[in-house]
């Protein structure tokens, strides 16, 4: 039974030797599973030569012991690396790494030269329950399983944090790593009778687990990716390219967008997908990226599937060692199509100021909803960690109830992150949808002073950063104080104001605008005041009796006369201003509270 088990682990772990070295592609991950295996065919070779030739020749046992643990002491060095290598995709290696061999190498030493000292074995036996191990062994063994252990957690750590197929193949190496360790462990403490060939028997559990990781799940050619059911929620498409540039992982988005099947890309080079699709300016940007750390961005146009994109292209880096290059494929059809809609409806002049407006707002609108949506997607990370950590402490009697409150009390805090994040998303997109409706659809409501200045400062963000320009809100009412009309309406007519403000700069940077609210008897005034460039007597005498603009081409002189009158209209109230050359200009709109 011994002797078919050990030529059972031969021949599959020959197999498995082979296959890996006939691999077109050699990576970190094939070539430490590449070690694995033929340290465990060395193994099983020499115990089955062991046990046949010393009867045969009648050969000490402990000749071959000798050349045995050459191998059996460098395993659980290799299965260390194995963890760290799958768990960083590829390593580049330290000098600190070569401390790890020092008691490897100590204990062949010691083992050759075990007739003068006997450290290692005081009497050596095929039959372990006949062992008399010496007082190194121990140390031995213990360095051993402490390196078991570390590539173990490493891999099981993975395991946890992924998820479907990809958690199956690191618990199946799990499993294959801990039956020979298990057994080797009953047999050393002498608790169970076993000879020395049990041990190399257990390894052809490991190598047949081993091979189910391999061969039906594609073990060692899936690169572990982190959050992978987030990714595959994201609107934006992406793909992943090794240094060959071949597709290694995608999201579900990308083949929904591009009308693809996962066998028609997976480990297929980038450019022959590329041939369907188009892209250009692709190979100049992937040669770019993979000389520098920089991102390289351009749009355009794919035919098949009628869509504009906007593609980011930026190298992947761990520990200063390129791993692969990122491709995110971000759809600006929408975006496109609204600005060839605005191009084609030039002669109407409002409708013009108003989608223009629209598209000054875009990148703030992308800037205040990125950092939310990103937050959010690492709540749910954490998360997903916890249920983990949650489902694995049911039945656990070590787990005490502070414990599971203790995570609850987590799982409350990241939600309620969440809450205040979607919270502050759900402004963004009512202030800005607000603002896309046509001025006849504004309807008359009820709305605080602090609505007004919440939606202030999230549509005027973005261009106040850009500009470096500070808006100082002094605030002289109180914050609760109700006023009637449409709120979107007297936010436009802000904005406008504080728009022109920054304009009248001229691009100088470090320089502030004043936006006071207070009241006076029935009426509260909003005041918007600049210390910029201010505006000569002929532009104040025309000032909301004609479109007049001081911008030259880049204006139309339609947003202060479109402020004057829906002021005029919607609120029954009046906009009026005080300017002097170079020194600044202040206008003030007076809406009766009531």
């Amino acid at each position: 039974m011994e002797t078919f088990g050990l030529i059972i682990s031969c021949i599959i772990a020959l197999s498995l030797i082979l296959y890996l070295f006939n691999s077109k592609k050699k990576t970190q991950l094939k070539t430490i599973f590449l070690i694995n295996f033929t340290i465990i065919f060395c193994v099983s070779f020499l115990s089955l030569a062991q046990k046949h030739l010393c009867t045969l020749f009648n050969i000490n046992p402990i000749i071959f012991e000798y050349f045995i643990y050459i191998f059996t002491s460098f395993l659980p060095v290799s299965v260390f690396f194995t963890g760290i290598i799958f768990a960083n995709t590829k390593i580049k290696f330290k000098k600190k790494y070569i401390l790890i061999f020092i008691i490897p190498i100590l204990s062949l030493i010691l083992l050759w030269t075990n007739n003068f000292h006997h450290l290692f074995y005081e009497h050596y036996s095929i039959n372990l329950n006949e062992t008399v191990f010496g007082s190194y062994f121990t140390i031995h063994s213990l360095y051993a399983y402490l390196l078991y252990a570390i590539g173990l957690i490493y891999l099981l750590r993975y395991a946890i944090k992924n998820s479907g197929i990809f958690s199956k193949q690191a618990l199946l190496f799990i499993l294959a790593a801990l039956i020979p360790i298990v057994v080797n462990i009953l047999g050393s403490l002498q608790i169970i009778p076993m000879s020395i060939y049990v041990t190399p028997i257990c390894f052809t559990f490991t190598i047949l687990l081993c091979a189910m990781a391999v061969f039906k799940f594609s073990f060692i050619n899936t690169t572990p990716i982190a959050l992978q059911r987030i990714v595959d929620r994201i609107s934006d498409s992406y793909i992943i390219l090794n240094e060959d540039n071949e597709i290694t992982d995608f999201n579900k988005s990308f083949l929904t967008t591009f009308h693809l099947k996962e066998s028609s890309i997976r480990n297929k080079n980038v450019f022959d997908w590329d041939k369907s699709v188009h892209l250009p300016k692709l190979k100049n940007a992937l040669q770019s990226v993979s000389m520098s750390s920089k991102t390289v961005s351009f749009e355009t146009y794919v035919d098949n599937i009628d869509k504009f994109f906007n593609v980011e292209i930026s190298s992947i880096v761990n520990n200063k060692m390129f791993l692969g290059t990122l491709i995110l494929f971000k759809d600006i059809t929408q975006h496109m199509h609204d600005l060839e809609e605005i191009k084609s409806n030039q002669d109407m002049l409002i409708e013009k100021e108003r989608f223009a407006s629209l598209g000054q707002m875009i990148g703030g609108i992308a800037h205040n909803l990125k950092t939310p949506i990103m937050s959010i997607a690492g709540a749910t990370e954490a998360l997903t960690d916890l249920v983990n950590e949650y489902d694995s402490s049911i039945g656990d009697p070590e787990v005490t109830n502070a414990d599971h409150h203790d995570i609850a009390k987590d799982m409350s805090s990241w939600i309620t992150k969440i809450k205040t994040h979607t919270s502050y998303m759900s402004d963004v997109i009512t202030a800005v949808k607000g603002q896309a409706v046509e001025t006849t659809d504004a309807i008359s409501t009820e709305f605080t002073v602090q609505e007004l200045i919440k939606r202030v400062n999230i549509l005027m963000k973005h261009e106040l950063k850009n500009s470096l320009i500070e808006l100082n809100i002094d605030m002289r009412v109180s914050d609760d104080l109700i006023l009637h009309g449409d709120v979107n309406c007297l936010v436009q007519v802000v904005n406008n104001l504080i728009s022109n403000a920054i304009q009248s700069y001229n691009g100088e940077p470090d320089n502030k605008i004043d936006f006071i609210i207070e009241r006076d008897d029935d009426s509260i005034i909003l005041s918007v005041k600049d210390y910029g460039c201010g505006m000569s007597k002929e532009v104040q005498d025309k000032l909301f009796k004609e479109m007049i603009t001081t911008k030259g081409k880049n204006g139309t002189g339609l947003g202060l006369f479109m402020s004057y009158s829906n002021i005029k209209a919607h609120f029954n109230g009046n906009i009026t201003f005080e300017s002097e050359l170079n020194v600044g200009t202040i206008f003030k709109i007076i809406v009766p509270i009531r």
